[in-house]
């Protein structure tokens, strides 16, 4: 009798042993990981299987608990609709698509299998998915992108690099107003009468060549001759001062800002670019829907991307997307995938980049079965929060960067329409110092038309041809030939 208790109570002893140790495993497995739930059992709330993937920062292992992005979602949800929930990461590791077998993987499987009620994670609302399961309105918009490492695309400074801060057309209008300005200041000046007092004789300082040091001289913020002396000559030269004081300001800005950004040395801009070189290779996630999507574009370019892809499948696509940032560090690889994930690559990284273009819009739903009840109401929690801001708040906390210069922060040479109005004051300007000059020598024709006793008109035209050194025999033969005519 004796014997027998004792054999009762090791079994029980051993049972009670290995069930803690079950728990103590299931508890510290990610794959079976539990996050905290909303109300409870007790509490008689609706408990939904929720599966997800490990990706950071959507889903993240943190001391033997999830967090992230996905999670906080999941939290605000279930505060919304009022469920309780458990959390489970899909078992292969993959996010859904039609293996050979024609059977889905993943996370689509898994829900299609009914091992799971709903799919929150960073999972890409695509046709094919849309046949068999159902999706919520996107919590979070994105794109396809390319990923970079900055040391790996970068390449040698221009010989003219100094020009890089302003686009053509710019130096165009810069080189335009600079001759413009030029030849007003030599018009007016010639006009003015207070520039010189016998045209007749003396000799005008401010010639075409001397205009045009003139000009020179304020671009290079030093004062040269000759110093104008008529308001005219003066209110050109004014404007043209402000002019190339602005100017000089806007270009050591943009200057200073190529230098510290280095995105002039950026090659591959779009995918065209990545197709076109030969130093990196490229790949995306297998069986992710970055994967189909050029398998299915008819772009040309798209295709000879697909091709390529699919050609050394073995070789450039990866298995996880910690493995593809760690291999765009590591080796002369480009990762092509979630323009979103990307930009968290290049907060987290500071040595990676990703390249500006981004095509294929797209945005990241909750999968559940379809028919599911819960897919209209996930739909509305989904908006009410994006309206009230809190998947934004989101965005912010989980994307948040430590470094100086963020990959989205691009340098552009300055268009000519940043500096519009500046060239519109230069116009006005010279348009003020012309008519200045014009007032200035009508004054003089009249008070001397007085003297001579002629008409203030042909005393202005006599002054006009004078200054402006028409020959005098000329206007004789027009005159000789009108009273023949007469």
């Amino acid at each position: 009798m004796d014997k027998g208790l004792h054999f009762t109570f090791c079994v029980i002893t051993t049972m009670l042993l290995l069930r803690e140790s079950s728990q103590t495993g299931e508890k510290n497995n990610p794959k079976i990981l539990a996050a905290s739930k909303s109300g409870g059992p007790d509490q008689g709330l609706p408990t939904l299987t929720v599966t997800t993937i490990l990706e950071d920062p959507y889903v993240m292992v943190r001391s033997a608990e999830l967090e992230g992005y996905c999670i906080d979602l999941l939290k605000a949800l279930a505060a919304n609709l009022h469920f309780s929930y458990k959390v489970k990461v899909v078992s292969d590791g993959q996010y859904g698509a039609i293996s050979s077998s024609g059977n889905w993987t993943g996370m689509i499987g898994e829900i299609l299998r009914q091992e799971a009620d709903i799919a929150v994670a960073p999972l890409t609302v695509t046709s094919a998915r849309e046949e068999v399961v159902s999706f919520t309105a996107p919590f979070l918009q994105t794109g396809i992108g390319i990923l970079l490492r900055k040391d790996t695309v970068s390449h040698e400074m221009s010989f003219f690099h100094f020009l890089a801060p302003f686009s053509k057309e710019t130096w165009t209008g810069l080189l335009f107003a600079y001759v413009l300005t030029c030849f007003c200041l030599f018009l007016v000046a010639r006009l003015s009468p207070c520039e010189w007092n016998e045209p007749k004789n003396e000799e005008n300082h401010f010639t075409f060549l001397n205009s045009l040091w003139f000009g020179a001289g304020a671009l290079a913020l030093q004062g040269v001759t000759p110093r104008p002396k008529a308001l005219s000559v003066r209110v050109i030269a004014a404007v043209w001062w402000l002019f190339t004081i602005a100017l000089l300001a806007a270009y050591i800005a943009n200057f200073t800002a190529l230098l510290s950004s280095g995105s002039e040395q950026l090659p591959i801009q779009t995918f065209e670019d990545l197709v076109k070189q030969r130093k990196l290779e490229f790949g995306t996630l297998d069986g992710s829907s970055t994967f189909y999507f050029f398998k299915n574009s008819k772009n040309p370019i798209h295709q000879m991307i697909y091709e390529y892809m699919d050609k050394r499948r073995d070789h450039v696509l990866v298995k996880t997307y910690q493995e593809a940032v760690q291999r765009v560090m590591d080796s002369n690889y480009a990762f092509i995938g979630e323009s979103i994930s990307q930009d968290l690559a290049a907060a987290r990284h500071c040595n990676l980049i990703r390249a500006p273009e981004v095509i294929g819009a797209r945005g990241f739903g909750i999968a559940t079965t379809q028919a599911s009840p819960w897919t209209k109401k996930l739909s509305i929690a989904v908006l009410k929060l994006r309206e009230s801001g809190d998947l934004d708040y989101l965005r912010n906390k989980w994307w948040e960067t430590s470094c100086l210069h963020r990959s989205r922060d691009r340098w552009s040479p300055l268009q000519p329409q940043a500096l519009g109005g500046l060239f519109l004051t230069l116009a006005i300007g010279l348009a003020l110092g012309v008519i200045a000059a014009v007032v200035e020598l009508s004054n003089k024709s009249r008070h001397a038309a007085g003297h001579v006793k002629k008409s203030c008109c042909s005393v202005f035209t006599e002054e006009m041809c004078t200054r402006l050194r028409i020959k005098e025999n000329t206007r004789q033969s027009q005159e000789t030939s009108g009273r023949a005519n007469a």
